[in-house]
């Protein structure tokens, strides 16, 4: 597949289809039912890819295909022509959907065939800075302390400026734990590792690290992102039984202990495209007038490093 190819079917037109998953579930934001948040958004992503020129396959998804109406692993998508792996989330915070609080995106990667880990669905133990540093300078398997002293010293700081950002679960209390006792800070969040992993390459956000577990799938899909601004990025599956282990075997995985870097979740020309649920780190959610629908995306490309800022103005459907 040339890049040109690919650059000219998807550039732009891959903000569409997370601009329509966050739409339909921004009508579901503080209703409380995460389940009906993410069915619409599902729904809206999938109608969306069924108008673009590719034969899609999904390689990450919230399912097998006995899940739908999931968009699930293996579903092709597309109306035929350039081949894609697909990574969607199409509401990555559902819970923050259902409950009003920052940070719900909708998400999606399309990468040339064969270069997006084909992630199962479980969890994965992830570290992420962003760009500009050594190469090197952060591993998954040194102490967490040790990880945010490194850290200060390419940054030329002292530790206490730097902020690591973590899923508040009781699984990571030895993490954060550890975190403090180097002197750094640490910003929980309740769900959305996607945003919490790309927040380490703004600035403006004041996150410095991602710390901890959570879903492989996103995992896949931060790298894609991180893949288009740089940055760094370690991960190993975090196998939580025998049934996992099985079903990573049946995808190919065969080394269960291996660390993925950056390239190994993602790898190839990558298509990044989020679009705002809710107001967050990076992006504005979606906001309603009696005429218009507001949303705020970003979508980036690895082969050029283009990273651009869309802000829609969408005519309301009469109801």
């Amino acid at each position: 597949m040339e890049h040109q190819a690919l650059d000219r079917a998807f550039a732009l037109e891959a903000v569409r289809v997370t601009e329509a998953a966050a739409i339909a579930s921004a009508g579901q934001i503080g209703r409380g039912d995460k389940h009906e948040a993410d069915r619409v958004a599902v729904e809206a992503m999938r109608r969306a890819f069924s108008i673009l020129p590719i034969d899609g396959t999904v390689v990450i998804g919230e399912g097998e295909m006995d899940e739908a109406p999931m968009l699930y692993i293996g579903e092709r998508l597309g109306q035929g022509g350039i081949a894609v792996d697909i990574a969607v989330d199409p509401l990555e915070g559902t819970n923050l959907t259902a409950k009003a609080l920052p940070n719900a995106l909708a998400v999606m990667a399309m990468a040339e065939p064969g270069t997006l880990l084909n992630a199962p669905d479980m969890y994965m133990d992830k570290i992420a800075i962003g760009g500009g540093y050594p190469a090197g300078i952060i591993h998954i398997d040194a102490d967490p302390a040790e990880n945010i002293l490194a850290l200060a010293r390419a940054k030329g700081v002292k530790p206490g400026e730097i902020t690591a950002c973590i899923l508040d679960r009781p699984r990571h209390s030895h993490i954060i734990e550890k975190v403090r006792s180097a002197g750094a800070a640490v910003r929980l969040i309740s769900d959305g590792d996607v945003a919490g992993v790309i927040a380490t390459t703004d600035p403006a956000t004041g996150i410095d690290i991602y710390l901890g577990s959570g879903g492989a799938p996103e995992g896949v899909l931060a790298a894609a992102a991180l893949r288009c601004v740089g940055g760094q990025m370690q991960t190993r599956l975090d196998f939580q039984n025998d049934a996992e282990r099985e079903r990573a075997g049946r995808m190919g995985i065969t080394d269960l202990k291996r660390i993925y870097h950056l390239t190994d979740l993602a790898s190839g020309d990558v298509i990044f495209s989020a679009t705002g649920v809710t107001d967050g780190w990076m992006l504005a959610g979606v906001k309603r007038s009696p005429t218009h629908i507001t949303t705020e995306s970003v979508v980036m490309r690895s082969a050029t490093g283009t990273v651009r800022w869309i802000k829609g103005r969408h005519r309301r459907k009469p109801e």
